[in-house]
């Protein structure tokens, strides 16, 4: 396997990793969050605005991984009903529409991201989180998707790996 394809994929499986820390980073903050409201009788100035980005934050940092373990919802119907070349061409097929979509979705979100930075953006609570933070992992974790289609891509037309993860004798 070439040193590129096994860089990204050790990038993927360090970012799912990221991904789930954020997860449970977020479970335990919530978890704070009711304990100093019911409990303690305090309002919340952070805990709501710090979850909600580090949700979405984790769902962009983590869908390389998600990709790169298939873990993405698949209806394999079409592909066991065809022979293993046409999985092939409808494997490359859908890998570059979904290549493509992040590719604009990465292009329009880079100057999305450098205005918060620039103009030092800030939420509008009491917290004023410094939205640059949060948003970066837009970009990020779209340039490590679009990283991981096309280790995908590569794998599979080199016949590295079948196409969806299924042998060629895999059929309905």
């Amino acid at each position: 396997m070439p040193v590129w394809i096994a860089a990204v994929q050790a990038l993927s499986r360090f970012t799912g990793v990221i991904a789930a820390g954020m997860i449970l980073v977020s479970v335990a903050v919530v978890c704070q969050m009711v304990f100093v409201r019911a409990v303690l009788g305090q309002s919340s100035i952070w805990q709501t605005e710090f979850v909600m980005y580090s949700l979405v934050a984790a769902t962009f940092i983590g869908a390389p991984y998600i990709l790169l373990t298939r873990g993405h919802v698949a209806v394999d119907v079409l592909p066991l009903m065809v022979k293993t070349p046409m999985r092939r061409a409808l494997h490359l097929l859908g890998s570059l529409i979904a290549l493509a979509f992040c590719g604009f979705f990465l292009y329009a979100s880079l100057p999305w991201w450098q205005e918060t930075w620039v103009s030092n953006q800030t939420t509008s609570s009491m917290w004023r989180a410094r939205l640059w933070i949060p948003y970066l992992a837009v970009p990020v974790g779209l340039s490590l998707l679009c990283l991981q289609y096309l280790a995908e891509i590569w794998l599979v037309i080199t016949q590295r790996e079948h196409p969806y993860g299924l042998s060629p004798e895999d059929h309905l």
